[in-house]
């Protein structure tokens, strides 16, 4: 039996359905462009966030007493990046692949011939570079690195490959350090590749901080199709075959390939604003020690006359969060002020790889040593497939990864206030999807910090131009607000700190 004169239970009943659906219904809006980051949406997204937590009577948690911690990304799209090989034009994304943000620009140029330069590895024991004039030359290199015929590496000598195999970056700066112009990586899963990359170079790359003048230290390179590669060789297959047998034998052999290739890689590039968005609530008796609560307010954008609105992705932890500072106010307003310090975060650049958590936990705004844990919330709004006849469900993920007294925490709260169904299925170490590494809780748990992330899964909508308000379960939404405020609320207010018992992977 609850007992209804419980804080607990007093003021998680603030959060409401009809709240939730008011602030979603904004956040996820045609107005705000899909919220991507840098762009007029999102900033829109920050202004209505901080308005409200302003309302609220929450403490600016950002820089200069305001809610806002500005961070500068650089952002790279390539204006034009063309690949002619004997006269076939072939095509980015389709053909092959090539990372503005890896990439200087290069004007267009022509050669008459590519230089076949096997692994493109240069070590000690076995370089390809031996006796080849490759300065200024455009190269055409294999991924890996030469096994003879009992599977040993011509370089370690047994089973376990080099790192010329693990990091392509090895290759691409003994490329730039011997003066090669460009190199050709043949990529045998170029469709995975193209898969992996087809959002960040359709929509441009953001990284943090100004790369405006970066200098890099490798090799301009493209990773072209089998396809591409055959054109390039088609002259000198055999012996191209033979090199590939000599390699083997531990002997490098290059092949000049008659080739007539032109290339031009242009980018466009300009440093944009972003800004995480932070209040928080001063404890009691420990202000000093500080319970985060997160989740990313920026999606995807648009793409032409599609908007990408982002309601369950991540317009649903947005609306929760507000919720939650909504209820932990309230009890402020009335005299229960919590033990320890609740600060809220919006995180911006999560779409673009966790780079405004990314950001924080490396400028934090509040000491990361007094940090107890980062509760994230995203993507709470759906129902799967596996529960879409048992709404009262939510996926949780890193409770037992570093501290044993959060995943007891978390089940005992449940158990007493929601009773919802707690599935650990992407907790797994072995989970394919790896979620526990993608979203922003990630850059607190490898600083050694306890998280939880709640999380309803994947659904047909998910990065579609189609996921909706109307879509969103808002009762089933409520009720997980509820059982985070509980959790919160209890990190908030037991009288010890939680252990940190696990280890950071």
């Amino acid at each position: 039996v609850i007992d209804e004169k419980d804080l607990s239970v007093i003021y998680s009943n603030g959060i409401s359905p009809s709240t939730l659906r008011d602030h979603l219904k904004i956040l996820a809006s045609d107005s705000l462009e899909g919220r991507e980051t840098g762009k007029k949406g999102l900033e829109l997204a920050g202004d209505y966030i901080s308005k409200n937590i302003r309302n609220l009577g929450l403490l600016p948690g950002g820089v200069d007493g305001s809610y806002y911690q500005p961070i500068a990304f650089t952002y790279s799209k390539w204006s034009s990046n063309n690949l002619f090989i004997n006269q076939n034009r072939y095509r980015l994304l389709w053909d092959f692949i090539s990372l503005p943000e890896n990439n200087a620009s290069i004007d267009s140029f022509s050669v008459s011939e590519v230089v076949f330069l096997g692994y493109g590895v240069d070590d000690p024991k076995y370089s390809d570079y031996n006796k080849a004039d490759v300065r200024g030359k455009v190269i055409l290199i294999n991924n890996g690195e030469p096994f003879d015929n009992k599977g040993r590496s011509v370089i370690t000598g047994n089973e376990t490959p080099s790192a010329w195999s693990t990091d392509i970056n090895k290759k691409l700066i003994a490329a730039k350090k011997r003066g090669v112009k460009l190199v050709l990586v043949i990529e045998e899963d170029i469709k995975k590749k193209l898969e992996d990359n087809r959002r960040k170079l359709l929509g441009g790359n953001l990284e943090l901080g100004d790369k405006t003048i970066a200098v890099f230290d490798w090799a301009n390179h493209i990773f072209i199709s089998s396809t591409v590669a055959r054109d390039i060789n088609k002259k000198k297959k055999k012996k191209v075959i033979k090199a590939r047998q000599k390699m083997s034998k531990g002997k490098p052999m290059s092949v000049i390939l008659p080739a007539m290739a032109n290339i031009n890689q242009s980018k466009e590039m300009k440093v944009i604003d972003g800004k995480n968005v932070i209040g928080y609530i001063k404890g009691k008796s420990k202000p000093e020690e500080y319970v985060i609560v997160s989740a990313h307010y920026d999606h995807l954008g648009r793409r032409g006359d599609e908007i990408f609105n982002g309601a369950d992705d991540n317009g649903s932890g947005t609306s929760t969060l507000l919720e939650l500072a909504q209820s932990c106010q309230q009890a402020v307003l009335e005299g229960n002020e919590p033990e320890r310090s609740i600060v809220f975060m919006w995180f911006c650049g999560e779409e673009k790889g966790l780079l405004g958590s990314s950001y924080y936990s490396e400028n934090p705004v509040f000491p990361m040593s007094n940090t107890v844990v980062d509760i994230n919330v995203d993507m709470v709004g759906r129902i799967d497939d596996k529960y879409k006849d048992d709404p009262d469900y939510i996926y949780v993920i890193g409770s037992d990864r570093l501290s044993s007294d959060l995943h007891r925490i978390s089940e005992e709260t449940n158990q007493k206030y929601t009773q919802l169904k707690l599935d650990y299925q992407y907790n797994s170490e072995k989970d394919p999807n790896n979620f526990y590494y993608r979203s922003d809780h990630y850059n607190f748990a490898k600083k050694g910090i306890p998280v939880i992330f709640y999380f309803n899964g994947t659904h047909e909508d998910y990065h579609r131009t189609t996921d909706d308000v109307e879509k969103i379960n808002f009762e089933k939404m409520a009720k997980v607000g509820k059982l985070i405020f509980h959790t919160l609320w209890e990190l908030a207010n037991r009288p010890d700190r939680i252990v940190v018992d696990g280890v950071v992977k």
